[in-house]
């Protein structure tokens, strides 16, 4: 792909993500891949004005991703996270993680997809049986950040990232994922934090 539709949204580079299917001798044998910040995320909340109240990012989907796993094979953003339940509260560690809904457009860079307001939410393990908000029941934003607000401590973020899991082939990029007041630039020379307006 070449001319506008292949220029990334923010700067030069981007986040290219490749895995491929049937390569590995786990079940199911695909490849995951997971880009992300073990720092600057750790003990910042889910929850309230500080929490998690803007996420999402701008994806170059191609039509051969769509036909390795239909429309919404997509990245992901994955937050690794103390849930904090009351009704579990055993449970320390969980994956919370966006599931995007089908890219508007293929063979060129997608607008921002907003994952407070489209595609899924689910929660890994045992947080997402006790909220219901689990891979086979995923929850809408709104209705997953009730799930969590369960009563007890509020839950906190261990780490951030972008990936693909192990699911369908996929071969594409994603760039300016934005996380509350910042956007994320990938670059080839690193990642560049822009103030998001």
């Amino acid at each position: 792909m070449t001319g506008t539709a292949a220029r990334p949204p923010y700067g030069r580079g981007s986040l290219g993500i490749e895995v491929a299917d049937r390569s590995t001798s786990l079940a199911p044998p695909s490849e995951k891949v997971s880009f992300g910040n073990e720092v600057d995320f750790y003990g910042k909340p889910v929850l309230g004005a500080q929490g998690l109240n803007q996420v999402g990012f701008h994806v170059f989907q191609t039509g051969e991703n769509v036909s390795y796993g239909g429309p919404t094979n997509m990245p992901n953003v994955t937050f690794e996270i103390n849930p904090n339940l009351t009704a579990a509260p055993t449970t320390t560690y969980s994956s919370l993680v966006w599931l995007p809904a089908a890219s508007p457009v293929t063979n060129a860079w997608s607008g921002y997809l907003d994952a407070t307001t489209t595609g899924t939410w689910f929660l890994t393990g045992n947080a997402g049986t006790v909220t219901g908000c689990s891979l086979a029941t995923p929850c809408t934003f709104p209705q997953l950040k009730i799930a969590l607000n369960d009563g007890g401590t509020q839950p906190t973020i261990y780490t951030a990232a972008v990936g693909k899991g192990r699911d369908n082939m996929w071969i594409g990029a994603v760039d300016g994922l934005r996380i509350n007041g910042s956007i994320y630039d990938f670059e080839a020379s690193g990642v560049k934090t822009r103030r998001a307006t």
